[in-house]
Formats: structure tokens, C-alpha cells, sequence
């Protein structure tokens, strides 16, 4: 999935640094710096495309460009997806938790403020990052753009053509385990969680993240969704449509 006609046909803008965090060859990020001299806080950033290989990180690159200059330290993630070796459930997962540990190291290095680190993913990026929130509680806050937040529910809906089933390794049936270990709404999650949807996405649903949001605050989770009328399921990742302002703003109300 790409984000809009101008993500296309453009370049990315470069990194100011592309490092790695493991061996595997999808095993690495693009980190940007804001001017100054910090400590900045620092948002991570795992991408979507439903799990799948052929999407990558490139079409991300506008967005955590655009965070860069407002202010925030950006970590731009690859990992593996379903197509490359280790890809899939849970070596996806253990990528990005290799990632995010990676970037708390680079505190010590980088002018980072470690106390004031997000998480950021969109679609199929916003399950791990939210899953990765349930397992380690040392960010700031988690925020799921457009985000498949309920694996069983992708699956009810067939998403994608099934793509959570080729995530999981199965349906719900065949490998319930999976589904719970994987779907952040079955999971515990204790920091803060912000959820964005446009009300007008056709490829996720905007009532996944409503479910979601109902269900987290009868557990007493600290969650807030923010809707967005008239929008789909890329403007809330491109820093050139109308709405992108909003979102931004919610972004550093984080931190």
C-alpha cells in the first residue's frame, strides 16, 4: 500500500542515518534528527501494508520526515514481513521489539530523551505497535493509526484477502494461541494509547478502533480515538493532505 499519488512518483526524502539492529537483511531503520541541540523526544515508526513484503518502509519516509521537522527524533522501521524468511507471526513482532530496544539504546548516543519515546504504526503497523505497548510499558504512549487493533474481528471481515490468516498462520480455529498472543485487544496494555481513524476508511474500518476504544475503557485502559470525518485510510499518514495538522497536533500532545 502507498500513501497518495505524490508518495508514488516522488523520491523519499533521506535519512540522516540508516542503521542496523540485527543481521537479517530487512533488520534496520532510517533515523532523522531535528535541528538543535535536544534531547528531543523520538517516535517510531512501524509501517503497514498488512504484514506483507512487497510493502515497505519507503512510503513512511514522508510522514517521519514531516514528524522531524516538528520536532521529534524519527525512527522509521523495517522488519521482516510475510514473504521473507522469519517473516509472519511472531518473527515480525520480535523485529519490532528488537527495533524499539535498538532505539532506547541510541539514547546514550543521540540526543534522545528516553522518557519521551512513541510508538506510531499504521494499519497492520498499528497492531505491533500496540502489541508491542502490552510487553514492554517504557514509552511514553502508543498510537495506532488506522489500525487493525482486533485480529479476530480481521479475520470475521476477511481484510485484505485474508491477510491476517497468512500473518497467523491460520484462522482462529487452527491457531487460537496466535490471535491472543497477537491481538492487541486481548491484550493488557498500561500506557497511553491514541488511536486515529478516518471515519470514511474502506480498508479499515473506522468501527474496529470504536470497539477497541469501548472495550479498553471498561478495563480501565487509558485509551483515546480520534475520529477524523471524511478521510480514508492514507490521508492520516500523509503529511500533505488537509488533515494532517490535526493529527500532528495530537501526535505532540504526547509528549
Amino acid at each position: 500500500m502507498q500513501n497518495s499519488d505524490h508518495i508514488l512518483t516522488d523520491a523519499p526524502p533521506p535519512a540522516d542515518a540508516q542503521l542496523r539492529y540485527g543481521n537479517d537483511e530487512y533488520q534496520f531503520g532510517d533515523l532523522r534528527m531535528p535541528k538543535g541541540a535536544g534531547p528531543f523526544a523520538a517516535a517510531m515508526f512501524v509501517h503497514g501494508g498488512f504484514w506483507r513484503a512487497r510493502y515497505d518502509l519507503k512510503h513512511a519516509s514522508f510522514l517521519c520526515a514531516a514528524l522531524t521537522k516538528a520536532g521529534f527524533v524519527t525512527w522509521n522501521l523495517e522488519y521482516r514481513r510475510v514473504g521473507n524468511p522469519g517473516g509472519g507471526w511472531p518473527g515480525s513482532f520480535e523485529d519490532v521489539t528488537a527495533g524499539y530496544q535498538f532505539l532506547r539504546q541510541l539514547a546514550g548516543k543521540y540526543p534522545i530523551d528516553a522518557k519521551r519515546i512513541i510508538v506510531l504504526g499504521h494499519s497492520a503497523g498499528g497492531q505491533l505497535a500496540l502489541a508491542l505497548a502490552a510487553h514492554h510499558n517504557s514509552m511514553r504512549g502508543v498510537v495506532s493509526l488506522a489500525g487493525v487493533v482486533n485480529l479476530r474481528r480481521a479475520w470475521d471481515l476477511h481484510l485484505s484477502n485474508d491477510a491476517v490468516m497468512e500473518f497467523l498462520g491460520g484462522d482462529p480455529q487452527r491457531v487460537p494461541d496466535h490471535y491472543h498472543e497477537a491481538s492487541p485487544a486481548e491484550l493488557n496494555i498500561h500506557c497511553e494509547q491514541l488511536l486515529i481513524h478516518g471515519t470514511d476508511d474502506d480498508i479499515v474500518p473506522a468501527q474496529m478502533s470504536r470497539d477497541y476504544a469501548k472495550q479498553k475503557l471498561q478495563k480501565n485502559e487509558k485509551v483515546r480515538l480520534l475520529e477524523i470525518p471524511k478521510t480514508g485510510h492514507f490521508e492520516i499518514v500523509d503529511p500533505e493532505s488537509k488533515i494532517w495538522p490535526k493529527v500532528e497536533s495530537a501526535l505532540a500532545g504526547l509528549v
